[in-house]
């Protein structure tokens, strides 16, 4: 399983420090595709068909950032992989999680908790 911070993730996080960007909403979605996560990706493989969820975000530390969301599923489907992303559909991908097996049925839902420590 890994999990990325990835290039665009640093970018905006640049952005926000140097005042470019001002900090909006972020999402958070999940996937069904195959793949591993790298620096350079920027999207989910084969997002689901349910909307990604507003996320909650935190400072749980000094040094941490935190999303998280719960996301209900209307299928039958194996979850593969999630990330936050920027926007509610299209956007960048901010951090990202593949190698995930957990299968979900009609009204089940996943709670989804990113953590981003900087160090």
């Amino acid at each position: 399983m890994a999990n990325v911070y990835t290039q665009k993730g640093e970018e905006y996080v640049e952005d926000w420090i140097d005042g470019t960007l001002t900090p909006g909403n972020h999402y958070i979605g999940a996937g069904t595709g195959a793949g591993s996560f790298s620096k350079a990706s920027n999207a989910l493989f084969i997002e689901v068909s349910e909307a990604r969820v507003l996320a909650s975000k935190s400072q749980p530390a000094s040094d941490k950032n935190q999303w998280q969301a719960t996301q209900t599923y209307t299928g039958t489907k194996t979850i593969t992989n999630a990330g936050v992303l920027t926007l509610i559909t299209g956007g960048d991908l901010l951090v990202a999680a593949d190698g995930l097996s957990i299968g979900v049925n009609n009204g089940d839902s996943i709670q989804y908790t990113f953590t981003l420590e900087q160090t």
